[in-house]
């Protein structure tokens, strides 16, 4: 498998403001997600407690989804969410703030991005390090696997710029991260539909707080794969040790919003706002053979 990621991101931001035919298809069918980002990164569990491990337990928020008809589901805030037997389920994914970007030979702009997307090169700031996620290491892997369509064709449609150069997906893809074997691995329950109430309407309002994600990672890292139950000494031990714990990421995207309302889109920001934090520099390009 061979892509061409040179000037793209494009599984790394929502760029839906840049295309002429914008893709909804994370909010097809009838289970939508009710946050509104695009290209929410599904992450293990392993991959959770690695972030955790290393430091990062400010980096993740979660998903919930909204269940239509008579889809089995529990109410909340006025939201009728995704359920089993009464438990909401939901999975955790990284986290974006608006970043001045400017894929596909673009002028910069602010998009929401990852927060670990490097404005300047349109590179992985953890791309090389052992907490670079599953689905970010495979991708696209699974989606030619499973014949779907992987964001690569979407930017070759709206850009006419080849970046799938091979189709054929690597013999080792790991299991698609959503799934009959997922349960406990990648999509998780959360034990108390009670302990929600307010937090849906802040993640449908995209104001979820601090504590609201600390508690999500807490739930996933209570779980085992293919097991329903959370364990709740492992629970309140780590929601202990996630505390107030911080990354330079919290502080760096605070100031990436701040600026989104009222400077211009300048990715050289990111050395003030991130690196300057410890953030992880990236190689950049090695320029185009003439």
């Amino acid at each position: 498998m061979e892509v061409d990621c040179a000037g793209c991101a494009g599984c790394c931001i929502d760029w839906r403001p840049l295309a002429a035919d914008p893709s909804e298809h994370e909010r097809r069918g009838d289970q939508p997600p009710l946050d509104n980002r695009y290209n929410l990164v599904p992450l293990t569990r392993d991959d959770v407690k690695a972030f955790v491990d290393a430091g990062y337990t400010d980096v993740m928020r979660p998903r919930l989804w909204r269940a239509a008809g008579e889809r089995p589901h529990v109410t909340i805030d006025g939201f009728d969410v995704v359920a089993i037997g009464e438990r909401p389920l939901f999975m955790l994914g990284l986290r974006h703030v608006p970043k001045p970007v400017g894929p596909f030979d673009a002028d910069p702009r602010w998009l929401s991005a990852c927060v670990f997307l490097d404005p300047t090169t349109l590179q992985c700031r953890i791309h090389d390090e052992a907490i670079y996620p599953r689905t970010c290491a495979t991708y696209p892997g699974h989606h030619l696997v499973l014949d779907r369509e992987p964001e690569c064709v979407r930017v070759e449609r709206e850009t006419g710029r080849q970046r799938l150069l091979d189709e054929t997906p690597p013999a080792d893809v790991p299991p698609p991260p959503l799934g009959a074997q997922s349960l406990g691995a990648t999509v998780f329950l959360h034990p108390s539909a009670d302990r929600l109430a307010a937090v849906i309407d802040r993640l449908a309002r995209d104001e979820l707080t601090a504590d609201d994600r600390r508690e999500f990672v807490a739930v996933a890292l209570a779980q085992s794969p293919g097991m329903p139950a959370v364990n709740e000494e492992r629970y309140r031990s780590a929601l202990a040790r996630l505390g107030d714990a911080t990354s330079w990421v919290s502080p760096a995207g605070a100031d990436w919003r701040a600026a989104a309302s009222n400077r211009s889109p300048e990715p050289g920001l990111a050395a003030t706002f991130e690196e300057a934090r410890g953030a992880p520099h990236t190689q950049g390009w090695p320029d185009d053979p003439e």
